[in-house]
């Protein structure tokens, strides 16, 4: 009788992990599908698609067909090839998702895997009881649901640290090698994905299996050998990539990327942000961060870490054994880790400012791996509150009356709870939507249609770089997909590398600002590539009818001219005939001006639009030309309505959708064989 029952509730226990796996792989499905359809803020997650669909192929490096405008974000030039800045793993694992046919797939797959591995770990740790309650709370948790919803490394790692200490905890209690070789495995995978945060996982672990060592070394020590010999494979796999890839076994590509990148205190550096990372700025910066762990991204807030400290309390009340205390060392060694780590200063933005930086949008993902200990000991805490409720019931009641007692301060405790959950996480998933809001207006004009061998040119409103911001349009490792996306540098060189390619250009209007509502528009702009030994631009462009002159200002090589036109009239054509060395402004309203051009550049022309004080604009066209043993080469000029003094400049991108019915501009490029 008790061996059946004990059945049942084993049964039954195991239903209830896969349902809350379920929903976790529910839950983060509908976020990353709903909420990040076009990827988040953090533009790292191209990073790590661009790798794991490397990897698909067999590729470490990407080999791109022209140098400097293929160059994604985080990507380390090495020679004529370029790698990733991180390690394989976590985007292995993304490559699973793909193999099933959809890569969000793996990010559910990952949620549903912690929390199956987290009620795993503490029923270990504790009971069975326990650890389906410490599931449900790091489920509720928005550090969690956010974190597992993106591309990013945090929850894989962490899937990869429950899974070694699962495996360590089994053959701790059963003498297992295999389940100790599976702990090894992991740990070894996790250190080869985010070496630093494996260590901080994995130190209160090696000093229980210390403890166990002394304690019965004989017992203990085949076990621990068979786990560091399989942990020490996957260091070994984690220094000879280093070596393949960096060329040095102890030097990471990271540290390749951004030397002055990495752990300590003192100068840190990487792409121009710098500081003087002190100890007091450290302390400063992580007590900001937990501050905004505890309030705001852990089930229940403040609330649900109060419950925890008190699962704490009566953990250490009941005699916390040495294997419970391995969670408790972990939230010593990853709050006391991240102070050495100046990655926890980054993510805070401006440290004055609330709500600024990626830990406004994303929360403290450095700390994921407290939603271990968190959920452990809020489950303690909760339950002995409920126990104790039950006690107290049952000193004064009856046996209905005790349940209904029961019931009752669960689903008040449950609904304050996730109150609180729900009101923290409102400002995060806000930013987020609004981001997603202005990313789909900022794709749009790719949802509109298919492409079929097109080469598309991509503004860089952060430098020079390719999926930063632009996750969504990323190259295939062989920069051979329906769609070739480049940066808008070196345009020629692009186009003689894919010389059968149909030609556009991405334009956006307004700076890359989403959670400003900023691009307010974009468009897709066919490009024409004209050749001859003179090419003539006719630039037409639509006057509202308030309009008092207009005016041409022509620029190459660093000389420019201005004329006003003669008789103006709407619309007005503005032409630029380019011959070996010299453009000429030229058409019926204007005097004939030219300046001379270099082989290769951009040849500006700009019609001002006078309309009275504070409310004159421009049209900008910057058009990429070329000359060489007297023939030339241009591409349909870039396009700017600028209403601004100093907005143009790749801010001001002309979208006819969003323009004024009367600012209307129409470009068509000529080439002619001779010189008349």
């Amino acid at each position: 009788m008790a061996s059946g029952t004990t059945d049942l509730r084993s049964r039954t226990w195991r239903v209830g992990v896969v349902a809350v796996a379920a929903v976790a792989a529910v839950a983060v499905w509908l976020l990353a599908t709903r909420l990040f359809p076009y990827h988040s803020l953090n533009h790292d997650e191209a990073v790590y698609l661009q790798q794991a669909a490397m990897l698909l192929e067999g590729q470490l490096f990407l080999s791109p067909p022209v140098a400097d405008v293929f160059h994604p974000w985080f990507f380390v030039v090495d020679g004529s090839q370029l790698y990733s800045k991180y390690s394989p793993v976590v985007p292995a694992l993304f490559a699973v998702g793909q193999l099933l046919g959809a890569v969000r797939l793996a990010l559910a797959g990952i949620a549903a895997a912690n929390v199956a591995l987290v009620a795993l770990v503490v029923r270990e740790l504790f009971d069975r009881r326990t650890g389906l309650v410490a599931a449900l709370f790091v489920l509720a948790s928005p550090l969690f649901l956010i974190d597992s919803a993106v591309f990013l490394p945090y929850a894989p790692t962490t899937m990869l640290n429950l899974t070694f200490l699962y495996a360590y905890l089994r053959a701790d209690r059963t003498g297992g090698r295999r389940w100790a070789g599976a702990a090894g495995a992991a740990v070894g995978l996790a250190f080869f994905a985010r070496p630093y945060t494996a260590v901080l996982f994995a130190a209160p672990v090696i000093g229980h299996a210390l403890w166990t060592l002394y304690r019965d070394r004989r017992d203990a020590l085949p076990r621990q050998i068979v786990t560091a010999v399989f942990g020490l494979v996957g260091v070994a796999l984690s220094l000879g990539y280093n070596a393949v890839i960096t060329g040095s076994p102890l030097v990471f590509p990271y540290q390749e990327f951004a030397p002055e990148d990495g752990l300590g205190f003192g100068h840190h550096e990487i792409l121009g942000h710098e500081v003087n990372y002190t100890v007091g700025l450290a302390l400063r910066s992580n007590a900001l961060v937990l501050e905004q762990l505890t309030t705001t991204w852990l089930a229940g807030g403040l609330l649900g870490v109060g419950v925890a400290l008190g699962g704490i309390a009566v953990a250490v009340r009941r005699g916390l054994s040495a294997r419970q205390g391995i969670i408790v060392g972990q939230i010593g060694t990853i709050v006391g880790g991240n102070v050495y780590f100046w990655g926890n200063y980054n993510i805070l933005g401006v440290l004055d400012r609330t709500g600024d930086g990626l830990i406004a949008s994303h929360g403290p993902y450095y700390h994921f791996d407290l939603l271990l200990p968190f959920g452990a000991f809020a489950a303690v805490g909760g339950l002995a509150l409920l126990d104790a409720v039950r006690r107290v019931a049952d000193e004064r009641g009856e046996p209905r009356a005790v349940r209904a007692v029961v019931v009752a301060v669960a689903l008040v405790s449950v609904a304050m709870l996730g109150g609180v959950t729900a009101t923290n996480a409102e400002r995060p998933v806000e930013m987020n939507a609004l981001a997603t809001e202005t990313y789909d207006r900022a794709y749009h004009p790719f949802e509109e249609r298919s492409f079929d061998d097109a080469l598309v040119f991509l503004p860089t409103p952060y430098g020079d770089w390719l999926n930063h911001p632009f996750q969504a349009l990323r190259n295939d490792p062989g920069f051979d997909g329906p769609a070739v996306y480049a940066m808008d540098e070196r345009p020629f060189a692009v186009v003689d590398a894919y010389p059968d390619r149909t030609l556009y250009r991405y334009t956006v209007r307004g700076e890359w600002e989403p959670y400003s509502g900023a691009p307010r528009g974009a468009r897709i702009q066919p490009v024409d590539h004209a050749a001859g030994e003179t090419v003539t631009l006719n630039a037409t462009v639509g006057l509202p009818s308030t309009y008092r002159s207009v005016s041409a200002t022509l620029t190459a090589d660093e000389e420019s001219f201005t004329v006003v036109a003669r008789n103006a009239t709407d619309p007005t054509t503005a032409r630029i005939r380019f011959d070996d060395g010299r453009v000429r402004l030229g058409g019926p309203n204007w005097p004939t001006h030219s300046v001379p051009y270099d082989e290769r550049e951009e040849v500006s022309l700009t019609l001002f639009v006078d309309k009275g004080p504070g409310a004159s604009f421009s049209y900008r066209f910057e058009t990429p030309v070329s000359h060489e043993g007297g023939r030339v080469r241009a591409l349909t000029p870039r396009i700017e309505r600028c209403v601004a003094i100093g907005e143009c400049g790749g801010d001001a991108g002309y979208v006819p959708d969003i323009a004024p019915d009367w600012a209307t501009v129409r470009t068509d490029l000529t080439a002619r064989e001779d010189n008349r």
